[in-house]
C-alpha cells in the first residue's frame, strides 16, 4: 500500500473538500467532492454531476479519474472523497471497479465532516475487481453453439 505524508493526506482532503463545493446535485443535494494524487505528483479533481436521467449522473470518483485519464495520467496513487455523511464516504461499487483500471492498491481518504480523515485501500473496499484478462479469458471460453434439434 502506498504510504503519504500527513502533510500530503491534509492537503488531498482540503482539495476534495474544495470540489465538493461545485458539484451539481439538484435532485439528492447529496454533494461529494474527489481529489486524486497520480504517481507523478499532479492532483485532478471531482465533483458528482447528477442529471435526470438518473443512471447518467457521474460520481466524483469517475469524474476526477476522467480528468487524470485525459491528462494522460495512468497510475493514481490516493484518492479523497468528501461527503456530507458524518462518517464520511468511500467510492460506490462501480467508483471502485473504475479506480481499480488503474491503480488496485491505491489509498481511500473518506473525510467527514468534522476535519478528521481515515485511509483505507482500495484492495480492502474491492478485494476481486473485474480485470481485464478476464475479458481474454471470457473470449477463449465461449461455448460452442447448440444445434435446435440435435442431441
Amino acid at each position: 500500500m502506498p504510504r503519504l505524508d500527513d502533510a500530503q493526506l491534509e492537503s488531498l482532503v482540503s482539495k476534495a473538500w474544495e470540489a465538493r463545493l461545485n458539484a451539481y446535485a439538484p435532485y439528492s443535494q447529496f454533494h461529494v467532492g474527489a481529489a486524486l494524487l497520480t504517481a507523478d505528483g499532479r492532483v485532478f479533481t471531482g465533483a458528482n454531476v447528477e442529471n435526470a436521467s438518473l443512471g447518467l449522473s457521474m460520481c466524483a470518483e469517475r469524474v476526477a479519474i476522467g480528468a487524470a485519464a485525459a491528462a494522460g495520467a495512468r497510475s493514481i496513487v490516493a484518492i479523497a472523497v468528501a461527503g456530507g455523511d458524518d462518517n464520511g464516504v468511500v467510492p460506490c461499487g462501480a467508483c471502485r471497479q473504475v479506480l481499480s483500471e488503474f491503480s488496485p492498491s491505491m489509498l481511500i481518504v473518506r473525510c467527514r465532516p468534522d476535519g478528521k480523515y481515515d485511509v483505507t485501500s482500495l484492495e480492502q473496499l474491492l478485494s476481486s475487481p473485474f480485470k481485464g484478462d478476464s475479458v481474454e479469458k471470457g473470449r477463449k471460453a465461449q461455448p460452442e453453439p447448440v444445434q435446435a434439434g440435435v442431441s
